[in-house]
């Protein structure tokens, strides 16, 4: 009994035991960059919504396909008389007199008919055989593309978060040296070596600071919401990052010798589908003055008597089959029309891939520009970083020998604050402009 007692109590746990590890499916524990852009891809709502569209996309093409197969299908019908036809006989037996009006029929009919079709040739079914690869492929491509989008936004919004958070950092840093910098003026002026006006300085940039402190930390809340909704990712779980500043330096290296390949581009590869999409569309106008052909078969099974209740007593089957062909001789001009309407929708076309080839030109010379500018920048900032410690280290210990005021270790100070600030926003643009030329060659990652 015991046995089967635990047996029991298992399986009116099991849904629960599996619970929680439904909940873990929805968060991450190592919140790396290339981990964030996975899961937005899996959980992006733009990115689900493209792949129903792909499903929505295959099921049309399978609807449409269908009419190549045979089309059975089963019709009945009865029918009644309230007043019975009359039908026109000569008198058989009086060749030249009037002629005799009869009523003919039953007044009760009902006719089942089981009928099949077949195509053999209709442009429609012909259309969709030719184009269904593409038709998929595009639905893949705007997929794609919206991968690329995301990927792309959430790479930004995850360095915005570091960069607020580093932000952050500084801040605090900030704020320890100017505490103990109010602490050691404080200390002077009991001392007598200096007056109260530099320790109140001291806390007139401490309290500054703090300030600039809590405004970085309601960014920091906003700028996570963000990245959350980028990733699709639930507003009300943790998500901590996890990253490397040295290694994110290494990262803003790129080849700036790198050639356009317009094939690389979403864009470019999506209206090369199009094209073939209007190349095909230009046949099937075309195919319009060619007829259509189908074949068919018919059984019907016919009830007749005047009496409904001994309608379905006795039947009169018949069968046919045949051939149809169907030809529009004359229209108007309308099949010319829409001839000439496919072929003007596929110049344009070319001309929109002309402009799209212009555009991703431009679009790379200012991205690489913009790189390289931000790039020379960061350099700066990095050098300026260094001596910018090296100075506010210097002064600090010259003004605690009593050699310079408190207003030099200010200026140092915030110098050093502003260096650092400079530094890592820096470090943020030259990663998203480096982000903006990946896009524009075509070779972002996701």
């Amino acid at each position: 009994m015991n046995g089967v007692s635990s047996l029991l109590l298992l399986l009116i746990l099991y849904p629960s035991l599996l619970y929680p590890q439904a909940i873990n499916d929805t968060t991450l524990k190592e919140a790396t960059l290339p981990n964030c852009i996975r899961y937005g891809l899996e959980h992006q709502p733009a990115i689900r919504a493209s792949k129903i569209d792909e499903d929505i996309t295959e099921t049309t093409i399978k609807d449409k396909l269908a009419d190549w197969y045979p089309q059975l299908n089963i019709t009945a019908n009865y029918q009644h008389y309230l007043k019975m036809p009359v039908t026109i006989f000569p008198d058989l037996t009086n060749p030249n007199g009037p002629k005799r009006e009869l009523q003919t029929g039953v007044r009760n009919y009902s006719t089942p008919q089981l009928a099949l079709t077949q195509t053999i040739f209709n442009r429609d079914v012909l259309l969709a055989t030719r184009t269904a690869r593409d038709v998929r492929l595009s639905a893949r491509q705007t997929t794609t593309a919206n991968k690329i989008d995301v990927a792309a936004a959430i790479s930004k919004a995850f360095y915005d978060v570091l960069l607020t958070q580093e932000q952050i950092q500084v801040l605090e840093e900030t704020i320890t040296r100017l505490d103990r910098s109010l602490k050691d003026a404080f200390y002077q002026y009991q001392g007598g070596l200096v007056d109260k006006t530099d320790y109140k300085r001291a806390g007139i940039s401490l309290n500054n600071v703090k300030a600039q402190r809590k405004g970085a930390q309601d960014q920091l809340v906003a700028k996570y919401a963000y990245l959350k909704m980028q990733m699709g990712y639930p507003a009300e779980q943790l998500l901590e990052l996890s990253f490397d500043t040295a290694h994110m330096e290494v990262e803003i290296a790129l080849d700036t010798l790198q050639h356009i390949r317009y094939e690389s581009r979403i864009e470019y590869q999506q209206l090369q589908t199009q094209q073939r999409l209007l190349q095909a569309n230009v046949k099937y106008n075309q195919w319009s003055f060619i007829p259509t052909l189908s074949g068919f078969g018919y059984y019907n099974v016919v009830y007749q008597s005047d009496e409904f209740s001994k309608l379905f007593s006795h039947s009169f089957p018949n069968s046919y089959v045949g051939v149809q062909l169907a030809w529009p001789l004359f229209q108007g001009g309308k099949r010319m029309y829409n001839i000439r309407q496919a072929n003007l929708q596929l110049k344009r076309n070319e001309v929109e891939m002309t402009d799209l080839k212009n555009n991703i030109s431009s679009e790379y010379s200012q991205a690489l520009a913009t790189y390289k500018s931000n790039l020379s920048e960061f350099y700066a900032q990095k050098e300026n970083l260094d001596l910018a410690n090296e100075v506010y280290n210097t002064l600090a210990l010259q003004y605690k020998s009593g050699i310079k005021t408190y207003l030099d270790v200010i200026v140092a100070e915030t110098e050093l604050r502003a260096t650092q600030l400079n530094y890592y926003n820096s470090l943020y643009t030259v990663l998203s402009s480096k982000i903006d030329v990946e896009k524009a060659l075509g070779t972002l990652s996701y």
